[in-house]
């Protein structure tokens, strides 16, 4: 279960069984991905950047479940609104590639709005 559409129907599947489809709002959906990801920064909070990108199996699983829980909000929330996520993000890395046109930001990190 590897494509958005899987995932996307498991996470309904999962949501139909318990009945929860009832509190799924769009902004309900947003507001648990955001708690997700605090989650997820909370995993990294007190690492240095070395550590940050060596981390420990123990770390490696806590990580790899929290950004699991923000996939999952991430898809229902697709779902509840109707956005291909593939395609949404084809859509997305055009613009980006206009806005940071390789040739221009090859090793920086400057915004579009500084170039």
């Amino acid at each position: 279960m590897t494509d958005f559409e899987s995932i996307r129907l498991c996470v309904d599947k999962f949501a139909s069984e318990r009945d929860w489809d009832q509190f799924h709002s769009p902004k309900n959906l947003v507001m648990a991905l955001s708690v997700e990801v605090a989650e997820l920064m909370e995993t990294f909070q007190w690492l240095s950047e070395q550590q940050s990108m060596n981390l420990t199996p123990e770390q490696s699983v806590a990580v790899g479940h929290e950004i699991a829980d923000v996939q999952v909000y991430l898809v229902r929330l697709a779902d509840k609104l109707n956005i291909d996520i593939g395609a949404a993000v084809v859509a997305k890395m055009r613009i980006n590639a206009e806005k940071y046109p390789a040739d221009k930001v090859r090793g920086s990190s400057r915004k579009y709005t500084d170039y």
